[in-house]
Parts: C-alpha cells; structure tokens; sequence
C-alpha cells in the first residue's frame, strides 16, 4: 500500500513538471549578421518550424530577433544581451553571429544555423556530438558541383574569380576547397577579398578582362550588397555564379545550393529537441545535402548566354 501510494506521488509529481514545461514561456533568441533574403528565409524557417514542433510565438515561446546589420562589434553586442537576459536557446544565423555568441556562454544551449564550415570556425571540435552547450546545422555544400555546373555553362574555363570578405571564416574555408578541387579541374582561381560592402562592385570590376566568370560563397557581406556585383559583372560581360537561390533571383545566372528553408526547418527541430531538455552537446552538427539548381534566364539572356538544355530541364526553379 506504501509502495503504490509513493508511485501515485511520483506519477502526479511528473505530470506536474510535463504541465509546467508545457505552460512554461521559454525564451527563444535568434540573430543574424545581416538581413539579407537567403538569412530572412532560414530565419523564417526556423519559425515557423518550431510551431508546427508545437513552440508558438506568443503562447509557449518567446522570440527575441536581432540583427547586427553587418557589425562584427554589434554582434558580440547582441550575444552579450542575449546571454544576460538569459535566452533558453539561442540560434545565431551565420558564422559571424555564432562565434560571439559561442565566446560569450559555455551554459547557454547554442543552436548555429546557416554555418559553412563550424569546425574550422571552432565552433565545435568536429562533427560528432561536442559535449559542450553547442550544436547547429551547417549549409555547407560540397565544391565539385559547384565547379561543374560552371564548367558546364563555360565549357572552356580556365580563370575564376572569386570575391569574398577575408574576415569571414566560412569564405576562407570556401577559397581553400575552391583553390584545392581547381588543381584537379584545370581552373585558376582569382581571389579578390574586399573590407567592405562599399567594396564589392569595385571588386568585381577588378577582374575584368581576368576571369570568365565569378563565383560567390553565402559571403554574408557579398550577397547583402550583391546589386552593386552584379551590375559590375554584367557591365564586363561575366556571369556570376551564386551558392543560394534567392542570389539567384537577384541575378545571379545560377547555383546549386542547399534550401535555406531546409537549414531553418532542421535548425528548429534541433532547437526544440533542446526546449524540451535533449542537451544541445548530445546532438552532433548537421547538414542539409539536398542540392537544387536554380538558374536566371533573363541574366542569361541579357548575356548572350544559352544555356544547356540538361541544364534548364533539371533546374529546380528558374527565374
């Protein structure tokens, strides 16, 4: 009688801490580096995502987003705020917003998003579960098709440019595979690194009359001010070859890219498996492999560009 009366106390014990975990406000914190659409679309689904996981905004969930609007120093800002006001979660989109947020919390669940390279951004020590408070998905893409797909547009290649920010770990960790998998495929590739998004269209135009095309990583200050890259490229007649459909939609010729739907889709199920107490270390970083190819018909047109009809037949979406 003892024994069934302590396990009625242990059951409704239970059932209270699941209520109060379901009825709990849990704050869920969320930054970018910079708001650009290929950012804004992982952002949106990580959202809406963690709703269909049953987190609502406004019922069970609180979402505090802040954007650095490109400042490494606001950055570190917005982690330090977001560890003060003492988040249950929190998600920074890019590697720029991961690695302030990583420094400033070893207790803090850390679910990155949108990272290309977290290893070689020291964000976890490899792939595996980490044992720390931090965890993530990565966009990362492998470089072969990319070369590929360009190889297949402008079947003589032999020079590529590649414009980048150097303070930008994920674009570095880019340029060393650009520059390994070129050896093997015959291509030379021009890097072009520039400070500034100021700097990007006279970065392009730099490399007229050097390359026959340009290649992009998801360069956070590279796509947020692509306009200015592509009106360069397409003042020197060269196509630019993009890692994510919305540059794509901007004007870039073509990519084969990850969704960034996908990446915010599989950061939320990361993220709710932590707000319901999976520890985030217990979680080994993802990626999504998923390619898709999208292509721009209107730049190709305004290129004098015809483009493979393998090409245009496999294309996930053209614009």
């Amino acid at each position: 009688m003892k024994l069934r009366k302590t396990l009625l106390v242990t059951a409704l014990s239970a059932f209270a801490v699941s209520a109060f975990a379901q009825d709990k406000v849990q704050n869920v914190a969320i930054t970018a580096i910079v708001e650009h659409p290929a950012l804004d679309t992982i952002r949106q689904g990580v959202i809406e995502e963690l709703a269909r996981e049953g987190f609502v905004e406004g019922k069970n969930i609180k979402i505090d987003f802040q954007s650095a609007q490109g400042s490494s120093a606001t950055a570190a800002q917005i982690a330090r705020k977001f560890v003060g006001d003492k988040a249950d979660v929190i998600i920074p989109i890019t590697t720029p917003s991961a690695q302030p947020v990583v420094a400033a919390t070893k207790t803090i669940p850390v679910v990155f998003s949108g990272v290309t390279d977290p290893v070689g951004a020291k964000l976890v020590k490899s792939w595996d579960a980490s044992g720390t408070n931090v965890t993530g998905v990565s966009d990362h893409r492998p470089i072969e098709p990319q070369l590929n797909l360009i190889k297949t547009v402008v079947p003589n290649l032999t020079t590529l440019g590649y414009v980048y920010s150097a303070g930008e770990a994920n674009s570095v960790s880019v340029l060393k595979e650009l520059e390994t998998a070129s050896k093997t495929a015959g291509i030379k590739i021009v890097p072009v690194a520039v400070q500034r998004s100021a700097d990007i269209g006279t970065a392009a135009r730099s490399l007229n009359g050097k390359v026959q095309a340009i290649y992009i990583s998801e360069d956070n200050a590279v796509v947020s001010a692509y306009e200015a890259l592509h009106k360069a490229a397409l003042e020197a007649k060269l196509p630019v070859f993009a890692s994510d459909k919305d540059t794509v939609k901007r004007g870039a010729l073509a990519a084969y890219s990850v969704n960034q739907y996908d990446i915010g889709v599989a950061t939320a199920k990361v993220a709710a498996k932590v707000l319901r107490g999976d520890k985030a270390g217990s979680i080994p970083t993802q990626q999504v492999e998923q390619l898709e190819l999208t292509i721009n018909q209107k730049t190709a047109n305004e290129l004098g560009i015809n483009l493979p009809a393998e090409l245009t037949k496999q294309a996930k979406e053209t614009f």
